[in-house]
């Protein structure tokens, strides 16, 4: 099962072969969209929204600025850093992780739902980083809103 979301990323089940997700990594070395929807833009930060249901995943995309994520929804989840190996986690709604990166340094990855309830995330990007931000792809404007299908019912 896959669906697409304003940001242009696959969210899928999760199925395929390492090959399908190798390929999924090299289409998608400069993603920049780090959510599913860019919920609002100023001159200092991008907001993005994340919800997974259960085995949902968000395909690969590129951080290259400082951000911090909050969990909205708790739940589990696995993800594949710069292409390498699954690595699976819990989260709780609440907690919080910042990550800062040095020019020229940033990280590619995925993040699937592996666990049985809904899991969300809030990530605020700072742009005034050591990285200039990625373009977006044409069409992603700040809606301002989460939209009904992400709701908190």
């Amino acid at each position: 099962m896959t669906a697409a979301n304003q940001s242009g990323s696959t969210i899928s089940n999760g199925a395929g072969t390492d090959q399908a997700l190798a390929a999924e990594f090299e289409r998608n070395r400069y993603n920049p969209c780090v959510g599913h929807i860019l919920i609002s833009q100023d001159e200092r930060t991008r907001v993005w929204y994340i919800r997974l249901r259960p085995g949902e995943r968000i395909g690969y995309h590129r951080h290259v600025l400082d951000y911090f994520w909050t969990c909205l929804m708790a739940g589990r989840a696995q993800s594949r850093i710069n292409g390498g190996d699954p690595s699976e986690r819990s989260y709780e709604a609440g907690e919080t992780m910042h990550m800062t990166y040095a020019s020229g340094e940033f990280m590619i990855h995925d993040l699937e739902n592996t666990g049985t309830t809904d899991l969300a995330f809030m990530t605020v990007e700072v742009l005034e980083s050591a990285n200039k931000p990625l373009p977006l792809p044409e069409g992603i404007k700040p809606t301002g809103t989460i939209p009904d299908r992400l709701s908190f019912l």
